[in-house]
């Protein structure tokens, strides 16, 4: 399928394509179609026109390759660290700058050195009552004596209370919110066109994450007091670890790195919340996967004690419901895609991929592809049953050694969610017609508003 090469500019062809206007190339449309709601439109109208394999196009001020369908994911993520390497748009860099002036690269790096730990199943199984415990406050506060509710921002305070009580011990309900407002403007600006004027997404992304490490620092110079006069434990969230633990070098991170790396990881709540959006989405569309759900769940709350919280063996239980959360994942990715540097001139496809070029994998050249699924518009969980899908067609986490490592994180957080919500709730969509927009996660374009109907105790 490839071959390395020592010169690509022996007159090899690049892959056919199209690299749009001078300096923003297509970025523009890429971005656009994703915010009209259909952004496997993008890739497969060029697919169509161009290959079906691999093509050229120009993305964030960079030429770019987008690698498709199963053979494109494998090659991408099967050449990790040997022909390819993680990158990230400008914008990424500006939002999370490094006080050690390493890249977003050599950050994410070391950062997935130090999440396994708390990323394990040992440590996870841990986690599954205190998402339990949160998910039902958050219900008792957010849900309960409702009519009427917005999903999206209720399902991201969820996602980020877990994350903050996990990664910081922050529970208390007004901080949070306080906390959570920055965050809302972040996620936008990290896929933005890197154009720094007052008012773009771009700076007002850089003044958020500004306000947020600012915030961070705060809470972090308390800990050290606290873990100093034996108020905190080191082994109590992600926050002490990083402060108690040294790398290989006997180094221990300095603080506006611990802040950076928080702040990475505080982000990552908002694909499960995408994600949550639109397994309540599909659970009122279809009232027949909702009923298997909700016997699955039942059966599980039947063999609880009163009060007593979720466990693992529960979740091992969830099945069905986690092979809807699945489907859902597969018709609305949480991750859209992500990018790739090439370290070296290779071939691939018989073209030519000359090294510094961005490349480019996208979820949905296979997740709405007939070869991959057939029928792909269908919403069918048993896609999942047995072994499931083919090998790197369903990637919703991305796969290789850059897989998401909060993937189990993330299921654990969904399936604690959809226990809690069928349980308590029938519900039906608000506007029948609501418009899908991805910027840069796939949201209703609403958030989502329901009509509850709770269930008679």
């Amino acid at each position: 399928m490839f071959k390395q090469k020592s010169n690509a500019s022996g007159g090899k062809d690049l892959p056919p394509g199209n690299t749009g206007w001078p300096l923003i190339g297509e970025s523009i449309e890429f971005l656009s179609t994703g915010r009209k709601g259909q952004p496997e439109k993008f890739i497969f109208d060029r697919m169509t026109k161009f290959s079906s394999k691999v093509f050229k196009t120009s993305l964030f001020c960079e030429p770019a390759a987008v690698f498709c369908g199963a053979a494109g994911n494998k090659f991408l993520f099967s050449n990790e660290n040997k022909l390819v390497t993680a990158w990230w748009p400008n914008s990424v860099n500006k939002i999370f700058p490094s006080s050690n002036q390493t890249s977003s690269q050599e950050e994410s790096k070391r950062m997935r050195k130090l999440l396994p730990q708390f990323l394990k199943p040992e440590a996870l199984q841990r986690y599954i009552s205190t998402m339990d415990a949160i998910a039902q406050r958050h219900f008792a506060f957010d849900w309960d004596n409702k009519q009427q509710v917005t999903v999206f921002p209720l399902a991201k305070m969820y996602t980020f209370s877990i994350a903050c009580r996990l990664f910081l011990s922050m529970e208390d309900r007004e901080q949070l919110e306080k906390f959570a407002k920055p965050f809302e403007v972040l996620a936008s600006a990290i896929i933005a066109i890197p154009i720094d004027f007052p008012g773009t997404p771009f700076n007002r992304g850089i003044r958020a994450s500004n306000l947020v490490r600012k915030e961070l620092a705060k809470i972090i110079k308390q800990r050290k007091i606290d873990l100093a006069e034996n108020k905190a434990s080191p082994t109590q969230d992600i926050l002490s670890h990083m402060l108690t633990t040294a790398d290989e070098n006997g180094q221990y991170m300095n603080e506006m790195d611990i802040a950076n790396r928080i702040l990475g990881c505080l982000l990552s709540h908002d694909t499960a919340s995408a994600a949550i959006t639109f397994v309540v989405k599909y659970l009122a569309e279809l009232p027949q996967v909702y009923n298997k759900v909700l016997e699955e769940q039942k059966e599980i709350a039947k063999a609880k004690a009163p009060g007593e919280l979720l466990n693992w063996e529960d979740i091992q239980k969830m099945k069905y419901s986690w092979n809807v959360a699945c489907e859902v994942m597969r018709l609305a990715p949480p991750l859209q895609g992500a990018f790739r540097e090439a370290m070296t001139d290779f071939t691939y496809a018989d073209y030519t991929i000359p090294k510094g070029w961005k490349l480019y994998w996208s979820a949905n050249s296979t997740h709405r592809n007939p070869e991959c699924f057939p029928e792909p518009e269908k919403f069918e969980p048993s896609r999942f049953d047995g072994n499931g899908p083919a090998p790197y067609t369903f990637v919703p986490f991305g796969g290789g050694p850059r897989m998401c490592p909060g993937k189990e994180y993330a299921r654990l957080e969904i399936l604690v969610f959809m226990h809690n919500v069928v349980k308590k709730f029938k519900w039906e969509k608000l506007l029948p017609q609501e418009n899908i927009i991805v910027d840069p996660l796939p949201i209703p374009a609403k958030g989502l508003p329901i009509c509850l109907h709770p269930h008679n105790p």
